[in-house]
């Protein structure tokens, strides 16, 4: 990575201003999930540690306005103090004379949590006025803020024209880790592509088609493919309006792609549903695919062995319901076992594994669903780029 790093920076007796990614899944004023909080604790301790103050800024899901107080974030401001195991205060907004004298008024050491910045519509306009005055109430910008780095906002991208900025270590490993399969990839090289829709992922498709061996293709957008092949899909969600792509892509790179041969099929879309597994070719009228078969997941098996690098984003059948999670899973335990260095791309990929109880033995798994497609359809994103190069 070529982006400096709060390690090449002087925090002593600075303000700190960071950007963290606290969005996090809430229900009754309390967070239900705290993994996102977890992840900026190195960052966050290391400015500590390093005898600055430290202001924290996130958004947190889509308000409506600055009343909307069920998008405050009191909450996560409550469960880091816990974390922390000191006192997080906490902003009544995120700028304005009153935040402005808070800033000023921290000592080396505290912490103060702004208030959600989407309170505000310039945010998400990257207004450089209202960026200027966030800037204004630290030395120096850091930003650990993965999952928000596609996006050109305020707090991700504007601050950076008034203030020195670097990355936080969070953002550190996600660009070393999603970097390695952009730049240089190991190989054998297999990417693995699910999810409903192909209309959402034709450029990674097509980039991860320049640089890996394998293409693994499961989930709604398999049907696409299929149906692209002339296999009757029958109520399969299969996207019309894609096609021709997915032929063109076949034309071009049949033997890289590795599509489902078996499916387990339901007669509606439903946990209740009756189901049975069939080859591709062989659905019955009024039956939809909902996950891939056995013969596929071996198909998986076979060439995910011996690969030095897998690339994971999007699931390969409707896991949120038991009876369609057994390809997911079972591609979830295939890469807990390889040795290769397994790389998860956030979104539900990230679920996946959590709930296949195997987070823990991948190499990497994103904070970023959809910053990190960003990044692997070799786009430059504005959070990153706008940081100072080493």
């Amino acid at each position: 990575m070529n982006k400096k790093t709060v390690r090449d920076i002087d925090l002593k007796n600075k303000r700190v201003l960071m950007r963290v990614d606290f969005n996090v899944p809430m229900a009754d004023g309390k967070v239900t999930d705290d993994k996102r909080i977890r992840a900026a604790l190195p960052t966050i301790q290391y400015v500590l540690d390093q005898n600055a103050s430290l202001i924290l800024m996130s958004h947190l899901g889509r308000p409506k306005s600055a009343s909307d107080s069920q998008f405050s974030l009191r909450a996560a401001a409550e469960v880091l103090s816990t974390l922390l195991a000191r006192p997080v205060k906490m902003a009544p907004d995120c700028v304005g004379p009153e935040v402005e004298k808070m800033a000023k008024d921290l000592k080396p050491g505290e912490v103060l949590m702004l208030e959600n910045t989407r309170f505000h519509a310039e945010e998400e306009k990257n207004d450089l006025e209202f960026a200027k005055q966030l800037a204004s109430l630290g030395d120096v910008f850091v930003n650990d803020a993965f999952g928000s780095a596609h996006r050109a906002h305020s707090s991700t991208e504007g601050v950076a024209h008034f203030l020195p900025a670097v990355s936080g270590f969070l953002m550190e490993q996600e660009l070393e880790y999603l970097g390695r399969a952009v730049a240089n990839p190991e190989h054998p090289y297999i990417a693995i592509l699910g999810g409903a829709k192909i209309s959402d992922k034709i450029d990674v498709v097509e980039t991860l088609l320049s640089k890996c061996d394998k293409l693994i293709i499961g989930g709604g957008m398999a049907n696409t493919f299929l149906a692209a092949q002339g296999l009757n899909m029958q109520d399969s969600l299969v996207e019309e309006l894609s096609l021709e792509t997915a032929k063109a892509i076949m034309g071009r790179s049949a033997d890289k792609l590795i599509l489902p041969v078996d499916a387990v099929i339901a007669d509606k879309f439903a946990e209740d549903a009756n189901t049975q597994i069939v080859d591709v070719d062989k659905i019955p009228a009024g039956w939809r695919m909902l996950d891939v078969g056995p013969k596929t997941i071996s198909a998986y098996q076979a060439a995910l062995s011996g690969a030095k690098l897998i690339v994971w984003n999007g699931p390969v059948g409707v896991f949120e319901m038991p009876k369609f999670a057994e390809g997911t899973f079972a591609l979830a335990h295939m890469l807990a076992e390889s040795n290769a260095v397994t790389v998860i791309g956030g979104g539900d990929s990230a679920s996946a594994v959590k709930k296949a109880g195997v987070a823990k033995q991948m190499t990497h798994v994103s904070t970023g669903g959809g910053a990190s497609l960003e990044f692997l359809e070799g786009k430059e994103l504005p959070g990153v780029a706008a940081l100072m190069d080493k």
